[in-house]
């Protein structure tokens, strides 16, 4: 089953319409400037599935206003150097599960981070 909906070439050189409100930039600017008040207080804690072809850590760090942000980090466990990494960003209609229903990425060699909306989601199911 196909991740994408177009060919290759039309998803190289597709833009999409935008539309900018005035105070975009004046927005961003001042969300930015207020993030950088909060120390992120990363935490990454290796959760033991059994498992012998990858790691998965349960991560949390904090997000907007501080707010506890979870997701997982899952690798594969042999690596050498920097990876590729996809984000999964699960949005409000669903949580992240469990650790070892995302093994497919880290499986083909990619680090992939699953997480959680702000203030959503969080335990184990």
């Amino acid at each position: 089953m196909a991740f994408f909906d177009l060919p290759l070439d039309a998803l190289q050189t597709y833009r999409p319409a935008l539309e900018i409100p005035d105070d975009f930039d004046t927005f961003w600017s001042d969300t930015l400037e207020d993030a950088r008040q909060y120390n992120l207080n990363v935490q990454f804690v290796l959760v033991d599935y059994g498992l012998r072809l990858v790691e998965i850590y349960d991560v949390t760090f904090a997000g907007y206003g501080g707010q506890s942000v979870k997701g997982w980090l899952i690798l594969p466990k042999e690596r050498a150097g920097h990876l590729p990494c996809v984000v999964e960003y699960q949005g409000y209609g669903g949580g992240r599960g469990f650790g070892f229903e995302h093994l497919f990425f880290a499986s083909a060699g990619y680090a992939h981070f699953v997480m959680d909306t702000r203030g959503q989601g969080s335990a184990w199911r």
